[in-house]
């Protein structure tokens, strides 16, 4: 059966000799995170903090810091959960195999929240100022809660059925907020919470949030789900934690059906009300993209009340370039969530939100190609379908590259294998017919690529049939660079990285002329994809340094070029490779970097009698 708490968690771990302790005082500014992050770089255990500075709550982090650990956490339920899964999409399955559907009705009634009038999380009040202050990057605005589950309801239709939980960070302090009063409410387009919001303003009425922090992990999982609009993550965390999530719900004014909700067995919840009329400055924050995202006006959530649970502990992760810890969330999404794709989204079978790339700059597929049986399938058709319907689902709607191919090319293809993907892709590819734009349209908030906040383009390159190509494995003999273009270096068959001169927005246009006059002039037939990056050894360093740089630092409409392109009919394409400028630009946000001093301190810990000595 699931945790009942944190602390169960936490001793559970420690039992499994997956958690140490850390009982000197760390610092909440710089060195928590600093550990944390270099912890998880060698998948090492979850971390408990037992003194924190200028805090009488102590912390743990990297609870989920590796898959293994994220399936031990639900051993007991993790199964259960995909069957239910299973069963949605087969519902001829509990006919063929009952005992299965026997063994999986628990879990059914554990998605009922439970609501109760006493929890322990009533047992204390507090301020946000006696919070761990936690700052992970050195230009983060102030501290930030990394694992809160915010919880809201929906003003046309009340109660936890049509709830949202999700995890929009919050800022604590720091820029202008009144300490104690006042914290910041940062969330996504697409997200659930923003259709609440907009549901309280149209209706005039308060908008109520909950902030939840700590309690039974899986609380902490269903907040990252990509769950379908109206369906509960409360139901899902009584599920995979296999007991019935407990509510307090307060009511303050009856006859607008408002309430304030806790969750009962949670470490922290911090409760309020969206100020309708004020928006404030929030950030700088070092996020999953490996880059601060800049400050910009966003919600201001005025608290009204603070509570923790008895030996209350404080939870948190670290974000930054990827991977992260939360790469073991988008894992095990994967793995219980994974087999409904094909359900939602007729004719494709597998797709993949590259972690390596910040997750929503790069999307890959594989669907089918199946309209037309009798025909060579030279060009994609129904890929096309697949692909437009896959940007209009949810996060993937985000996504600003999407690479599709077609499953009967090749049955056997693993799209977690980035490497066989792109061979694939770029051994069929036509670029004269299968790149497709779309302009001026939403990005992800934390891409800083486009042309402003939510703003900027994607491109979908849809390739099928036979092999057109043999991918080059070694630096062609012919190649001609301009002057300023140098260090051509092989990233994966048939990719070039070639490293350009600083990007000058004033020159750019002559400098990648006379980069595609020399690579015309170049024999490239084997090298269909060209990037032009800051520093080519780093690009071609590794396959993750590969999809960072390329996908996280380019524009698809701005910055795509090629040699011999044109314009047919509005369609964009080109004679020759495909040329991504990947240079870092002067409206890029900056890359998150740690704090020299700091971790110098950190290395300290690691030596001979210190309590990271033998695991980092």
């Amino acid at each position: 059966m699931g945790y009942r708490s944190l602390r169960e968690c936490i001793a559970d771990l420690e039992r499994a000799g997956q958690l140490i302790r850390i009982e000197q005082e760390v610092d909440p500014h710089l060195e928590a995170a600093e550990i944390h992050r270099r912890v998880h770089q060698v998948h090492g255990p979850a971390i408990y903090f037992a003194r924190v500075k200028g805090c009488r709550f102590p912390m743990v982090s990297n609870l989920f810091g590796t898959l293994e650990r994220t399936r031990f956490l639900f051993r007991d339920t993790l199964a259960r959960v995909q069957q239910l899964v299973r069963l949605r999409i087969d519902p001829a399955e509990a006919l063929r195999k009952p005992f299965g559907l026997v063994k999986a009705l628990p879990i059914v009634w554990a998605m009922r929240p439970k609501f109760v009038r006493r929890g322990p999380v009533l047992a204390h009040r507090a301020v946000i100022s006696d919070l761990p202050s936690l700052v992970s990057w050195p230009r983060d605005g102030g501290p930030f809660i990394t694992l809160p589950q915010v919880y809201t309801e929906d003003a046309d239709r009340p109660g936890w059925q049509h709830s949202n939980l999700g995890m929009y960070r919050i800022q604590l302090s720091g820029n202008q907020y009144r300490l104690n009063e006042e914290v910041g409410l940062h969330y996504q387009i697409h997200r659930g919470i923003g259709v609440h919001h907009a549901a309280a303003l149209r209706k005039g009425i308060p908008f109520r949030v909950s902030i939840f922090v700590g309690g039974p992990p899986a609380m902490t999982l269903a907040a990252v789900m990509p769950l379908p609009e109206g369906m509960s993550e409360l139901g899902f965390a009584g599920a995979l934690g296999g007991r019935r999530v407990r509510l307090i719900r307060r009511v303050v004014d009856a006859k607008r059906n408002l309430a304030e909700v806790l969750a009962a067995d949670a470490d922290f919840v911090i409760t309020g009300v969206v100020d309708p009329d004020r928006l404030l400055p929030e950030g700088p924050f070092g996020d999953h993209l490996g880059y601060y995202s800049l400050v910009h006006p966003f919600p201001v959530l005025k608290v009204e009340s603070v509570y923790h649970r008895e030996e209350a502990v404080w939870p948190f992760t670290v974000v930054g370039r990827p991977p992260q810890e939360d790469t073991s969330f988008g894992q095990i999404i994967h793995e219980i969530t994974g087999p409904v794709i094909p359900t939602v989204v007729k004719g494709v079978h597998a797709v993949h939100a590259v972690d390596a790339a910040g997750v929503h700059p790069l999307l890959l597929a594989i669907g089918s190609e199946r309209y037309v049986p009798y025909n060579p399938r030279c060009k994609p058709q129904e890929l096309l379908t697949c692909a437009n319907a896959l940007l209009g689902q949810g996060q993937l709607s985000l996504a600003k590259y999407l690479f599709i191919v077609a499953r009967e090319d090749d049955p056997d293809l693993d799209i977690h294998d980035i490497p066989a993907f792109f061979r694939h892709l770029l051994q069929r590819v036509d670029w004269t017919n299968d790149v497709h734009f779309q302009t001026r349209t939403t990005i992800d908030t934390l891409d800083y690529t486009g042309t402003g906040l939510n703003e900027g383009s994607k491109v979908v390159v849809a390739a099928v049939g036979p092999i057109r190509r043999q991918l080059g494995t070694s630096l062609p003999a012919s190649l001609r660079l301009p002057e300023d273009f140098n260090n051509p270096t092989l990233c994966l068959p048939g990719i070039l990285a070639i490293q350009g001169p600083p990007f000058d927005s004033n020159r750019r246009a002559d400098q990648l002329a006379r980069l595609i006059e020399g690579l015309a002039r170049s024999d490239l037939g084997q090298f269909p994809l060209i990037v032009v990056v800051d520093d080519s050894r780093f690009t071609a360093e590794s396959l993750n340094n590969f999809l960072w740089v390329t996908f996280t630092r380019s524009n698809p409409a701005a910055d795509i070029d090629g040699v011999g392109a044109f314009i047919q009919d509005k369609h964009w394409g080109c004679t020759g490779p495909l040329i991504i400028d990947a240079r870092i630009k002067p409206h890029h946000a900056p890359p998150v970097e740690p704090d020299p001093e700091v971790a110098r301190r950190v290395d300290a810990l690691a030596a001979r009698g210190g309590p990271l000595y033998g695991i980092i």
